[in-house]
C-alpha cells in the first residue's frame, strides 16, 4: 500500500520502519521539515517529505502521529485527500501533561471523535494503545504464541480492515474494537491501555473500561510516574499500568 505517516516521533518513526519493512510504500513527513525524520526511520525504505506534500492524491493510508488537539491545523491539507484514503489516528489526551485541557473531551467527546470533527473527515483509531518501546521491540510475525494484540476502532467496517492489516504488519494481532464512538475504552488510562495483552485478553480488558475511574488513573500518572526507578524499563510502565486496576 502506499502510506503516509505524519509525524516523525516515537511512534510515528517506529510506524513508518514498521511498514516500510513489511513492503509497503512509505513517506513520512514532519511539521519540523524533512530533515526532523531520524535516519534509522529511513534505513528501512521510507522517504522524508515535505508536510505540504504528505497528503497528495494516490495514497492508501495516512496515519496522523501528532500530539492530540492539533489535528485542526491539517484540515486544509486533508481538504484535498480522497474519501477513500484511510486516515489512522494514533493520539492519546493527556490534559496538563502533554496538552491543555479540552473542555469538549473533559465533558466526554470520545478523543478521535473529536479528532476527526477537527479534521474534517472519519478516522480509525490505532496504535495509541501500545507503548513506543513495545510497538518497536515486541512486534513478532503472526501466530507466535503470546504475540500481544493492539485494537482498532473506527465507523467504517472497511477501514477498519485496512488498518487492522497494517497492525498485523506491524508485529501485533489486530482486534476489532467496534465504532469510533466506543473507542474510549482503549484510551488513557483504560485496562487495554499500554497493558501489553494477547488476543484472548484483551476483549474483558476492553469490556472493564470505566470512564470516570480511567481518567483519574490518567491524571495521576505523574505521581505513578514518580515512584518507578530513575530509568524505568518498558516492563516497569507496563506493570505500573496494570496494577492501577488491580
Amino acid at each position: 500500500m502506499k502510506i503516509t505517516v505524519i509525524g516523525a516521533g516515537a511512534i510515528g518513526g517506529n510506524l513508518a520502519a514498521k511498514l516500510s519493512t513489511a513492503g509497503h510504500d512509505v513517506q513520512v513527513a514532519d511539521a519540523r521539515g524533512p530533515e526532523a525524520v531520524r535516519a534509522e526511520v529511513l534505513e528501512s525504505g521510507a522517504r522524508a517529505a515535505d508536510l505540504s506534500e504528505a497528503a497528495v492524491q494516490g495514497r492508501d493510508v495516512i496515519v496522523l502521529s501528532i500530539p492530540f488537539g492539533v489535528a485542526g491545523q491539517l484540515a486544509d491539507l486533508f481538504a484535498s485527500v480522497p474519501d477513500q484514503t484511510v486516515v489512522i489516528d494514533t493520539s492519546n489526551y493527556y490534559p496538563g501533561m502533554l496538552s491543555e485541557p479540552i473542555e469538549a473531551v473533559d465533558k466526554g467527546q470520545v478523543e478521535s471523535v473529536y479528532t476527526a470533527e477537527l479534521l474534517g473527515r472519519p478516522v480509525v483509531k490505532a496504535w495509541n494503545a501500545a507503548l513506543a518501546e513495545t510497538q518497536r521491540t515486541k512486534g513478532v510475525p503472526a501466530g507466535t504464541p503470546g504475540r500481544l494484540a493492539i485494537p482498532v476502532a473506527g465507523d467504517s467496517e472497511e477501514a477498519r480492515k485496512v488498518a487492522m492489516s497494517l497492525v498485523d504488519d506491524t508485529g501485533f494481532d489486530p482486534y476489532d474494537a467496534g465504532t469510533l464512538a466506543d473507542s474510549w475504552r482503549q484510551q488513557p488510562n483504560s485496562p487495554a491501555y499500554c497493558t501489553e495483552l494477547t488476543l484472548d485478553e484483551l476483549p474483558a480488558a476492553l469490556a472493564a473500561a470505566d470512564r470516570v475511574k480511567d481518567a483519574a488513573i490518567r491524571d495521576s500518572l505523574p505521581e505513578r510516574f514518580a515512584a518507578l526507578p530513575a530509568t524505568p524499563t518498558v516492563d516497569d510502565v507496563v506493570e505500573m499500568n496494570r496494577a492501577a486496576h488491580r
